[in-house]
């Protein structure tokens, strides 16, 4: 009975974490795409900067130093335009899948900044769409199968702990009958032959 409980309830958890999966890439995405066009920017700004001085990209990082403010600016700088790049390719490959391969990238949702601002802004909802009641229903077998598996796991790692019962003894089928205690005196009698006397 509990094993069945602990099925249906992983069942319906992973129905309700997977079904909310295409709205949530969603909206990653579109966050995604603010993050590139702002980061784009602050690069291109720098990138002219240097052009201005006639200098490359690389040349013009290589060039901030001198102090520990310019080299923090210049580490920041670095960290910017690397973060730009990766972002830059995690929205290229987003955009290009749809909402049923997006699944297949997990990598491509690694910004921690831009997770924690989706998940405090998400709203789950009821899935209306076919992604979200495909994904619900994956997420259904999944949860079933894996809380089926824990539960039978669990049972056969208690096993050796488990106590063993005695076997149980079952009663005797025929049990000789017993004589009633015969009361003193209503016994049978013996009967005693008559004493002859002689002549």
């Amino acid at each position: 009975m509990i094993a069945r409980m602990l099925t249906l309830a992983g069942a319906l958890t992973g129905a309700a974490g997977l079904s909310q999966f295409p709205e949530f890439s969603q909206q990653y995405t579109q966050r995604l795409g603010g993050a590139v066009d702002e980061l784009a920017r602050v690069v291109a700004d720098f990138d002219a900067s240097a052009a201005a001085e006639g200098l490359t990209r690389d040349a013009a990082l290589a060039e901030m130093t001198g102090t520990a403010f310019v080299d923090r600016r210049r580490g920041d700088m670095a960290r910017t335009i690397a973060r730009h790049a990766r972002l830059e390719a995690d929205l290229a490959a987003l955009r290009a899948a749809g909402p049923f391969t997006r699944a297949l990238h997990p990598a491509r949702f690694g910004d921690a900044d831009l997770l924690q601002a989706t998940a405090a802004d998400f709203r789950p909802a009821l899935p209306l769409t076919f992604a979200g009641v495909s994904f619900g229903g994956i997420g259904l077998v999944a949860g079933a199968l894996a809380l089926s598996a824990l539960s039978t796991l669990l049972r056969l790692l208690a096993m050796p702990f488990r106590r063993r019962r005695a076997p149980r003894r079952e009663p005797p089928l025929h049990r000789p009958a017993q004589k009633a205690p015969v009361a003193p005196g209503k016994g049978p009698q013996r009967r005693v032959p008559p004493i002859t006397r002689r002549a």
